[in-house]
């Protein structure tokens, strides 16, 4: 069944892979970490919050990415013994570092508190108006925290749903929208997370820059690489070859959906885009 990378359905047969990958990642980020890093939580709607990771600032900071992650979004923030905590096996989360050595601060949004049961937010929300109102709230802040300094909206799997439509209502407000690994295609009704995803959605409502990110492996029949291939002729896309075996199921984030073992390379042409610098249409 499908899951689309959940928080924490680790498979058994990859635990110590993965965390040997997750110590790597995390070391590489801890090099890059100071005091500036924090959970930021604003009220968005009458008894809602939403909360957010901001990670460590570049100094030579470029640009501001927004990273909603896959799945029902939950990646569990919180402080322990004062320091920040979630759930990093999400590309995008555990790819942070990546974003901040090129001169992008990430931030990485969890799913605000009223969808946080189950598996986080539906397809439903992120499509509708109160996903919006969350999200305006959030990038009202950025702007004023960082002014003159463009904002991404990038997406990863299910997340993508988030950064086309935020695309399309924002404009161009927004630097531009990045969609990874794009969800062009619904759940079945008979998955763990079904859903329409994207199949009802009309691309050219995006008035901003896009950009499509997708392996040529990519094994998820929710986000089959063809539709993206399909739609390379109106819109950029950057695909990713190779990497390493799979570690987890075809939707999940240690997959070629997951762009594992080519995270480095994948973020470097999508911060290269970010700021209009030539990329690879081909990341082998």
């Amino acid at each position: 069944m499908l899951s689309f990378e959940p928080k924490d359905r680790m498979y058994k047969s990859r635990a110590n892979y993965c965390a040997s990958l997750l110590s790597l990642w995390v070391t590489g980020f801890a090099a890059l970490a100071c005091a500036q890093q924090e959970i930021v939580t604003l009220a968005t709607r009458p008894g809602v919050t939403q909360s957010y990771f901001l990670t460590s600032i570049p100094k030579n900071l470029q640009a501001v990415a927004l990273l909603f992650p896959g799945s029902g979004g939950l990646i569990d923030l919180r402080t322990e013994n004062g320091k920040p905590r979630f759930n990093q096996g999400n590309f995008l989360v555990r790819s942070r570092a990546e974003f901040i050595k090129r001169g992008a601060v990430a931030v990485i949004l969890d799913a605000p508190s009223d969808q946080r049961g189950g598996w986080g937010m539906s397809d439903e929300f992120r499509l509708g108006e109160k996903h919006s109102t969350d999200i305006t709230a959030v990038i009202d802040g950025l702007e004023k925290r960082f002014p003159g300094i463009p904002l991404f909206l990038v997406g990863t799997s299910r997340g993508t749903i988030s950064a086309a439509v935020l695309g399309a209502r924002f404009g161009q407000r927004a630097g531009g929208a990045i969609l990874t690994s794009t969800m062009f295609r619904q759940a079945p009704k008979n998955s763990k997370e079904p859903g329409q995803g994207l199949s009802k959605f009309d691309f050219a409502t995006v008035k901003t820059p896009l950009l499509f990110v997708h392996h040529v492996s990519d094994q998820c029949e929710s986000t089959p690489y063809g539709e993206a291939a399909r739609l390379s002729d109106k819109y950029t896309l950057i695909t990713v070859f190779g990497g390493a075996s799979p570690q987890s199921g075809p939707c999940d984030a240690f997959s070629q959906h997951g762009f594992l073992g080519k995270e480095s390379e994948t973020v470097e042409q999508i911060v290269n885009w970010m700021l209009k610098k030539s990329i690879s249409h081909e990341v082998k």
